[in-house]
């Protein structure tokens, strides 16, 4: 199940969505993510977020619509369904990885994770598209660079720090992804950076840093008589 959830189905569904949507608003729909982990962390975790945690997750939100500027180009409903379901699925997957896998070793986690929505998606692959066409070096590399680094690495980083911290945390680290993204197309594509881009990054920026940023302690309480009394939270 956590492999179709967070590698088969969810990849299937990212890249229909990347051929039916344009990538500005199938990202902005992926960033909802971070409220999806938010709320579904603290139905399925008991990990009730605190109110910087939300804040941050919706200032983040905002931050990605305002700098992908995803109102262009034809909405196509088949693609706004994979985005979402794509969305749903991962943060279901992240949330019950971390629930069901806390005394499984990150690496060991990803390696099964990926073999099993592997298994999956293989025999579609097959029937569908049928044999893999021939691969010249540069396409070689690509797929390397896919399996090596965007997955493989990509994956064992992610599900390490799903093990570490906070389910609603982590989903709004998340948010830095779209914002990779805008830096990478104006470096390597030169695609154009401007004020809208800037405000929107500087959002982002903000609502991460405010999401991850731990709750300050409780100070303890004072009896009238002045003397202090401590509460302790039950783990």
């Amino acid at each position: 199940m956590l492999g179709v959830l967070t590698v088969g189905g969810l990849n299937v569904l990212v890249y229909v969505a990347a051929q039916r949507l344009a990538t500005s608003l199938a990202a902005t729909i992926m960033s909802t993510s971070a409220a999806a982990l938010l709320v579904l962390s603290w139905m399925m975790l008991r990990q009730r977020p605190t109110l910087r945690a939300a804040g941050g997750a919706v200032l983040g939100i905002v931050g990605v619509i305002v700098m992908l500027q995803p109102g262009g180009g034809d909405a196509d409903g088949w693609g706004i369904a994979a985005s979402v379901v794509a969305m749903l699925s991962s943060s279901l997957g992240f949330v019950l990885t971390k629930r069901w896998g806390a005394d499984v070793p990150p690496l060991t986690m990803t390696a099964w994770q990926l073999i099993a929505g592997s298994l999956v998606v293989m025999p579609v692959a097959i029937i569908v598209e049928g044999a893999p066409p021939a691969l010249d070096a540069p396409a070689l590399l690509g797929f390397a660079y896919i399996i090596l680094v965007a997955t493989a690495v990509a994956y064992a980083a992610w599900f390490t720090g799903l093990a570490r911290l906070p389910g609603a945390v982590v989903g709004v680290i998340g948010l830095l992804n779209p914002v990779t993204g805008v830096l990478l197309g104006v470096v390597v594509a030169h695609e154009p950076f401007g004020p809208a881009q800037l405000v929107g990054l500087l959002l982002v920026v903000v609502g991460v840093l405010a999401g991850i940023r731990p709750a300050s302690p409780a100070s303890p309480a004072v009896r009238p008589g002045g003397a202090r009394r401590g509460y302790r939270r039950r783990a």
